[in-house]
């Protein structure tokens, strides 16, 4: 099963090391793979070459090569391609519109608008969080007491005083760890979670929402001071896993699950 293995190893991520990640996942998936790396730039002009499918993995923010990126997943698509993840998500994969959608729906998320005029419509907070609506990892971000821009550009959230930020990581719609940065102002700086099945319940809800059968999703959460979880984030593209930081019997779990969700996937 030849598989094309898209990452930028040269992406100079904040805290994290994509390319030590990439080296330890490839190097395990070659046991039951064929794999051909190459940088998300020349993923388009590879596809031809007899692929069984293409998973796309630490490659950085799409925003940095966003027309690489549109050609590639028209390309694919168009060839009939299975791309792992699958280009069907619903969360970040397809931009920022899910918190939008999510807030309305009711959901546990950090209340979210795009358009300044609609400010009421958030708790009344001191300071608001602004960011570009296509934006990633924290790219564009601000905090201002009077949010402005265009109807529709940005989006607009109460600023939280968070205890802590969590994450779940998922392969499919199976449950594989949980991290958390106990530091709210180091994000990256990561240990041990050991969820509670609310947290569980909580986190598998997203996934759900998600509707993606195969594919790796993070599920970024920070604890309220009220004490409840709020959804930050639902990566769906290209999640870092921070596997470096798991014990070798959880990396091994993960890369198991990982083959088998590729293999149900290609076949």
């Amino acid at each position: 099963m030849p598989l094309l293995y898209v990452t930028d190893l040269a992406y100079p991520a904040r805290g994290r090391r994509y390319c030590d990640e990439d080296i330890f996942l490839t190097s395990r998936l070659r046991a039951d793979f064929e794999l051909a790396l190459c940088h998300p730039a020349d993923a388009e002009v590879l596809l031809p070459l007899g692929f069984d499918a293409v998973i796309v993995r630490n490659s950085g923010p799409v925003l940095h090569y966003q027309e690489a990126y549109d050609s590639f997943r028209a390309a694919a698509l168009a060839a009939g391609t299975p791309v792992y993840n699958p280009l069907t998500g619903r969360g970040d994969m397809a931009g920022k519109q899910y918190l939008l959608d999510l807030t309305a729906a009711g959901y546990p998320v950090i209340p979210t608008i795009d358009d300044p005029a609609r400010l009421a419509e958030l708790p009344q907070v001191p300071q608001y969080a602004v960011k570009p609506k296509q934006g990633a990892d924290s790219i564009g971000l601000t905090f201002t007491a009077t949010p402005d821009g265009p109807a529709g550009a940005v989006l607009i959230q109460p600023r939280i005083d968070f205890t802590y930020e969590v994450s779940f990581y998922f392969v499919d719609d199976a449950f594989q760890y949980a991290l958390h940065a106990p530091d709210p102002s180091r994000r990256w700086e990561l240990e041990a979670y050991a969820p509670t099945e609310a947290d569980l319940a909580f986190a598998r809800a997203f996934i759900a929402w998600n509707t993606l059968e195969h594919g790796i999703q993070r599920v970024d959460a920070c604890r309220a001071p009220s004490g409840e979880l709020l959804l930050v984030e639902l990566e769906d593209l290209n999640p870092y896993l921070s596997l470096d930081l798991l014990p070798a019997e959880v990396q091994n779990t993960f890369v198991a699950a990982l083959t088998r969700s590729l293999r149900s996937f290609i076949d």
